[in-house]
């Protein structure tokens, strides 16, 4: 009796049940891209009159069904250097136009070009928008002094430096400027404008689905300064007095010439 009690505890200790057998996992959809640039250095001269810079890419692992369907979203920006910036505000003061609010930001970057293709609010939720800095609208300046309370007035200043930027063509939304030339294949065309400032550009890649944030990818773009603009911007750097004191014999001499030339007997 004391063998079959111990056969009859032993047995459930190993039996498996068969609903706890291990099932295959099925592999998640882990979608990827890569992108590359028309070009990666953008040369300005004395007759730069504004580039194109084309970024494209590829999907890998994407969804076939949401490919078909037009469910995956590209939204591409390309932001220029930063430096900290201040907007002014004139009031006019007996006749007279004078400074009399200011607002100083950190970081803010110099020409802003962003293209999508679709209307940023179909791609994203506005909250994801403004987490990624895509699109004017939803571009973040952080103010230099500590906050007073006044967010209508800094709310002010933002929103006029995106008009000044906007209207002065450093600032650009470019909706449905992105393509898919084929199913996996992608293209977006920048418009740069003339006065595109010197130094180290970042164009930046989102990937969306069915409007969620999946991954990004970036790359660098460089504009530089060719010949003798680019001699004297060198020299001004490297010689600060120098090229003062150059500037002022010159502003001198031409003025001295000019009154021998244009003077009366």
């Amino acid at each position: 009796m004391a063998a079959v009690a111990l056969a009859l505890l032993a047995g459930p200790a190993n039996a498996q049940p068969a609903d706890t057998a291990p099932r295959a996992e099925q592999p998640l959809q882990t979608e990827t891209f890569e992108i590359g640039l028309s070009t990666e250095t953008i040369a300005v001269g004395a007759n730069f009159g504004g580039a194109r810079l084309v970024v494209f890419g590829a999907l890998d692992n994407a969804d076939q069904r949401l490919l078909r369907q037009g469910r995956y979203d590209i939204a591409v920006i390309l932001e220029g250097p930063r430096r900290d910036l201040v907007v002014r505000e004139k009031s006019r003061v007996f006749g007279i136009w004078i400074n009399s609010r200011s607002e100083r930001f950190r970081a803010v970057p110099q020409s802003y070009s962003a293209a999508a293709t679709r209307p940023l609010r179909d791609i994203a939720s506005a909250e994801t928008l403004r987490q990624f800095g895509i699109g004017i609208e939803n571009l973040a300046f952080s103010p230099l002094r500590p906050p007073t309370g006044l967010l209508d007035e800094r709310a002010d200043f933002s929103g006029a430096l995106r008009r000044l930027k906007t209207q002065s063509g450093l600032f650009a939304d470019e909706v449905g400027t992105v393509e898919f030339v084929s199913p996996t294949l992608f293209r977006a065309n920048l418009v740069l404008p003339a006065d595109l400032p010197v130094g180290r550009h970042v164009a930046r890649a989102f990937l969306f689905r069915e409007g969620v944030y999946l991954r990004e990818r970036d790359e660098d773009v460089w504009v530089l300064k060719t010949g003798i603009e680019s001699r004297i911007s060198a020299f001004a750097a490297e010689n600060g007095v120098l090229y003062g004191v150059l500037a002022v014999f010159v502003a001198i001499l031409t003025g001295w010439l000019g009154r021998l030339a244009f003077k009366r007997d």
